[in-house]
């Protein structure tokens, strides 16, 4: 098997894992550390989290140019471009610290709300993951750098190890009455060995070398040309959510932004499913883009893909929003019952943009990022400052809502956009993308909320329900909601479907 291949089966393992270890280890977490240190720990998180976005899209960069000079077979140019990318690195972690200093000399003031011990702990968290993120952020150079060989496997494969290594030393930690600042020193030390593993499979077995032939102005500028769009996305995709646990943490008490934090570890988990049925096609729809196919092709390939991600999705949501209430209550205890609702409404939320990422190929592929970059970073601020004014009178989902409502605008936008600009057929998109599909799915919520009488309240319950709910609805959506091709393509995967489709 290829590095390609191996690479991109490494790719899904690990969205696995790290989706499955963060809904092991919540619970967990939380019960030793309580509701209040908990808060702390993703308040902090968060808080460092705006920091991290300043490596400017530079890896994804890193990609791209080495894999350039790769295919010109210029090894002088790779050798000056990643010796000027190390200088702006340096450069990095040098406004980082700064940055780090001049927050932490703030956090008083910014955590009015914090007992004097909270405070003492948050400084000390946060002061250990500034350094954190000065050394990593310049050694995920060597992760792109494999990446732009198109060596996946060995940084894949120690990422993987890292997450299994923290799984178990956190629950170690915990045990032996560790806390919060022992889980943030365990990630900093963790770090650093993918950091120096990374950096001598580069050296010794890739035979990487920096050589500075030239600093030039224009080069820079050349640079950052190409990253700055994915630095604003990096912004977007920080602070549509996150931003929210930073507010709460100014305006309540550290429980709440826990019972935040725990929402958004469920909503947002919830795309990951959708990106591995997506990433299979997009490789041919990027190759469409640029043979310039027409706006009817760009449209089929984009239903087509969409509608393999909503049959995943519309499974998930349904499940959630039946069954979601009983599995937080069993997870991690009813006084994150908020929870259920700010999760339901990022995964409502995520739906449309989810069944749309081919669109995401055009517009790279046209140069078109710009538009959608603005747009997201606008009116996503827009609903945060609108979530934070809702605090006061919905408590903790306030803040979801307001920052859904952005999220929601952006993409009315971007439909807009798809359609006017990019000539999609947006009309046609939607009514092929929910054909079959979504009556479905209305009668199967009904089918669910029946299940959901089944009388109990523990997980062997919840068990039962969510097998038959599953059940039902892999059975009623392949035989009535799957066009032919849908069919087809999930009877390949499983043979025994061929008997059920043609009874």
């Amino acid at each position: 098997m290829s590095q390609l291949k191996k690479g991109a089966a490494l790719s899904y393992l690990t969205i696995i894992l790290t989706n499955v270890v963060g809904l092991a280890l919540t619970p967990f977490i939380i019960q030793y550390l309580g509701n209040d240190e908990y808060g702390l720990y993703t308040l902090i998180g968060a808080l460092v989290g705006y920091i991290s976005v300043l490596d400017f899209g530079l890896n994804n960069t890193i990609v791209r140019f080495v894999a350039k000079y790769r295919a010109k077979e210029d090894k002088v140019g790779e050798q000056n471009f990643l010796a000027t990318v190390m200088i702006i690195y340096a450069a990095i972690s040098v406004l980082i610290v700064l940055a780090g200093i001049g927050m932490y000399l703030n956090i008083e003031s910014v955590f009015d709300t914090l007992t004097s011990s909270e405070l003492e702990k948050a400084k000390i968290m946060f002061l250990i993951l500034i350094f954190n993120l000065a050394i990593s952020l310049p050694g995920g150079a060597f992760t792109a750098i494999c990446s732009a060989y198109e060596h996946f496997v060995f940084p894949r494969s120690v990422l993987i190890a890292k997450y299994l290594m923290r799984s178990v030393m956190v629950v170690a930690l915990l045990m032996f009455g560790g806390r919060a600042i022992s889980i943030v020193v365990l990630d900093t030390i963790l770090n650093v060995l993918v950091v120096g593993l990374n950096l001598y499979y580069a050296f010794a077995i890739l035979k990487v070398r920096f050589k500075l032939v030239s600093f030039e102005k224009s080069f820079v500028l050349e640079i950052f040309s190409y990253s700055i769009w994915i630095f604003v996305f990096a912004l977007v995709g920080q602070f549509q959510w996150q931003s929210g646990q930073v507010i709460l943490g100014t305006l309540t008490r550290p429980d709440a932004v826990a019972v935040y934090g725990v929402g958004i570890l469920l909503g947002t988990s919830y795309g990951a499913f959708s990106t591995a049925i997506s990433g299979v096609f997009l490789p041919r729809a990027t190759t469409m883009t640029v043979k310039e196919a027409s706006s009817e092709e760009l449209t089929s390939m984009m239903i087509r893909i969409g509608r393999f991600s909503l049959l995943v999705l519309l499974m998930i949501l349904g499940g959630f929003l039946v069954f979601g209430q009983q599995f937080i209550a069993l997870w991690v205890g009813n006084d994150y019952a908020d929870s259920w609702t700010i999760a339901l409404v990022i995964m409502v939320s995520y739906t449309l943009p989810l069944t749309q990422s081919f669109a995401n190929s055009i517009l790279e592929a046209r140069s078109l990022f710009a538009f959608k970059a603005l747009v997201y970073i606008s009116l996503i601020a827009i609903g945060t400052g609108i979530g934070a004014f809702l605090v006061t009178d919905f408590g903790t989902p306030g803040m979801v809502f307001g920052a859904a409502g952005g999220w929601i605008l952006a993409q009315i936008a971007m439909n807009i956009y798809y359609n006017r600009v990019v000539k999609l057929q947006m009309l046609r998109f939607f009514k092929e993308l929910l054909s079959g599909i979504f009556p479905v799915f209305v009668l199967l919520l009904a089918i669910g909320y029946g299940i959901d009488q089944i009388p109990g309240s523990g997980w062997l319950n919840l068990a039962i329900k969510l097998t038959i709910f599953v059940s039902v609805y892999a059975a009623a959506i392949f035989k009535f909601g799957m066009n032919p091709y849908e069919r087809q393509t999930f009877s390949h995967f499983i043979p025994f479907l061929n008997r059920f489709s043609n009874a």
